[in-house]
């Protein structure tokens, strides 16, 4: 989809019944629409440690809780996945348990829960067991877009194993990885057939890659062609869907939908429509917009796709792989 197109579209402006509760946007946003986010973070700094949030922009350094959540997507009928923080590994039983004491209060939109666990720990096995069970913890994350998981980090031994026992417990894992190791994403989900695999932030492209012309100080982490070469091997998998996130954060200063169009694109058209699921990733999409602005853009994304295919993005999907009860 090109920029011109975009350009003969409608504005988007705050969500409106006049862009979200049209026909070619009706599957978002109104009151008799659902929307299933399912990455959605909430963290307190009270009592919580998140070391990444060290260096981070300041508007993401301070707690962020369901009040300010509910505050962010007034006017939406929204259910959400809470989804893991990385907190301080010593901290992630308590933030689990956490998760799923709010979720049992039923006093918030938080209906499952993807809680942190590093996977390739021998003892994994004996944390990961007290949810096995749980059917409020649909699967697990571990961050692997960091500095101590290098490339080739997930094949190890001990990451593909716990990976297999995730699926013999019907949990699933979130690859969040790096795009230039995305391959190696692939290789996993290959070994652990029996394991729902969910790609995050749609494989965390570089947005840049996409540009063209490049400014001369621009300089990609890989090509667009890298990119959908990965993406294009995961979705030969059949145990892998894609998420539809995470790249509102890298929108550049006075960006817009045209310059995340080529990304959810071709995701959406290399998964197919039964196997994507919409994520706000809120707070940190707060990076690039707030959560609303990127629900807009994406209705525009889709606007020209069926409205039934448009229906299992924002919600139908996520109902059925995280098998939810709204």
């Amino acid at each position: 989809m090109t920029r011109s197109r975009f350009l003969h579209q409608p504005a988007a402006g705050a969500i409106s019944t006049a862009i979200l509760g049209s026909s070619a946007c009706h599957a978002a946003g109104s009151k008799g629409h659902l929307i299933v986010d399912t990455h959605q973070h909430l963290w307190d700094l009270s009592t919580q440690n998140l070391p990444w949030l060290e260096g981070v922009p300041a508007i993401l350094n301070h707690s962020y809780r369901t009040a300010k959540y509910l505050e962010d997507t007034q006017g939406l009928n929204i259910k959400t996945v809470y989804m893991e923080v990385d907190v301080a590994p010593e901290q992630e039983a308590a933030e689990a348990q956490w998760a799923v004491d709010l979720i049992g209060s039923g006093k918030t939109p938080t209906i499952a829960a993807v809680i942190g666990g590093r996977i390739n720990s021998p003892t994994f096995p004996d944390y990961i067991k007290p949810y096995q069970s749980n059917p409020l913890v649909k699967g697990v994350r571990q961050v692997l877009h960091v500095a101590e998981t290098k490339p080739g980090h997930c094949l190890q031994d001990g990451f593909v194993r716990n990976a297999k026992l995730l699926g013999s417990i019907g949990k699933s894992f979130d690859l969040c990885m790096r795009a230039t190791d995305l391959m190696d994403g692939v290789k996993l989900a290959e070994q652990c057939p029996d394991t729902r695999f969910i790609v995050d932030h749609c494989g965390n492209p570089d947005l840049k890659a996409f540009r063209s012309p490049l400014a001369d100080e621009e300089r990609p982490k890989h090509t667009a062609d890298e990119w959908r070469r990965a993406m294009e091997a995961f979705a030969t998998r059949p145990n892998v869907i894609c998420k539809i996130s995470g790249i509102i954060a890298n929108l550049p200063q006075g960006g817009d939908a045209s310059d995340l169009a080529p990304v959810v694109n071709h995701c959406l058209d290399t998964f197919g429509p039964e196997r994507v699921v919409f994520g706000g990733d809120w707070p940190v999409c707060l990076l690039g917009a707030p959560l609303k602005r990127w629900v807009e853009f994406l209705a525009q994304i889709i606007a020209t796709r069926p409205a039934a295919d448009q229906q299992k993005l924002w919600a139908e999907n996520a109902l059925k792989f995280y098998a939810l009860n709204v």
